[in-house]
């Protein structure tokens, strides 16, 4: 699995983070947990940009797009020039400058856990911690299957309640954070945005000439 999908998947079931699922939590600790996914649930379209640094202490920035149900871009900025693009039913990774390619189907992903039309709160995940900032609050969550390794800790601003920055502790524990600056309700998002990239490998010939 690449760096890439492995940061894409785990910080998307982590945003899926279910209160049914949860343990050990206090009430209030469940409280908190209950407004993170009632912004997620409300989030229906956002634009904004992030910066992510990854375990070898490299940073990349980019802008997101999130349109509710199933669809996410992340535009990395040069020299990078890699696009992560969800149209609802494929998540597409393209690097441009490898000319490289891969694509998963959406269901496939957690990504369905947190974009799609009605939010799951019964499936694998489970938030292992619950810590009140200055001003906010933080979850550490896990897939409970395992077949996604790792956890991720995300950051929550309070009154109002907002994604501020989330980071990925990977199976061999490395760190990646990402942290989003001025996440924002957006209306009228093309829907270009979230048109999947042409596939640039070369097609394999069709045994029939």
């Amino acid at each position: 699995m690449t760096p890439t999908r492995r940061l894409l998947l785990i910080s998307a079931a982590a945003l899926a983070a279910s209160p049914a699922l949860a343990q050990g939590l206090t009430p209030e600790d469940q409280a908190l947990v209950d407004k993170a996914i009632a912004y997620l649930e409300g989030l229906a379209a956002a634009k904004g940009r992030f910066s992510q640094t990854d375990p070898r202490g490299k940073t990349a920035t980019g802008d997101i797009f999130v349109q509710r149900p199933g669809k996410v871009r992340l535009a990395y900025d040069p020299p990078n020039d890699l696009l992560v693009v969800s149209n609802g039913n494929q998540v597409a990774i393209h690097n441009m400058k490898l000319n490289t390619y891969e694509a998963y189907p959406f269901r496939a992903t957690p990504l369905a856990l947190f974009l799609a039309k009605n939010v799951r709160l019964d499936r694998g995940v489970a938030v292992s911690n619950v810590t009140r900032t200055a001003g906010g609050f933080t979850l550490t969550a896990a897939d409970r299957t395992r077949e996604t390794p790792g956890s991720v800790t995300l950051v929550f601003s309070d009154n109002p309640v907002a994604l501020r920055e989330w980071t990925v502790i990977d199976a061999q524990r490395g760190k990646t954070r990402v942290v989003l600056s001025n996440l924002a309700p957006a209306s009228g998002l093309s829907s270009a945005l979230f048109t999947l990239p042409k596939d640039p490998r070369p097609r394999a010939p069709s045994r029939g000439g």
